[in-house]
């Protein structure tokens, strides 16, 4: 009986080690997940910051105004056309 007795003894002495040990590595990771977890979820709010708003349009009347102004340069022969293609096409934002 006495060696009976050791046995049960010695089972439950390593169950109850297998327990500890199988708890421990299911904490640890358990752990190291959540912390991949915040990890990515950090990374992709930074990535998905928001657009920079975009520019208000330009007054049309206003862009109607400068273009006529800048016909009438190209009429008098102040711009050449390439000049006045160009500033037609910084007006229009292309």
């Amino acid at each position: 009986m006495p060696r009976l007795m050791r046995t049960v003894a010695r089972t439950a002495v390593v169950a109850g080690t297998a327990t500890a040990v199988s708890g421990r590595v299911a904490r640890r990771q358990s752990d190291r997940f959540s912390d991949q977890q915040d990890a990515a979820a950090n990374q992709a709010g930074q990535q998905a910051a928001p657009a920079p708003a975009p520019a208000a349009a330009p007054d049309t009347d206003d862009m109607l105004g400068q273009l006529k102004e800048l016909g009438e340069l190209k009429e008098a022969g102040v711009l050449t056309e390439a000049e006045f293609e160009a500033q037609k096409a910084k007006i229009l934002g292309q």
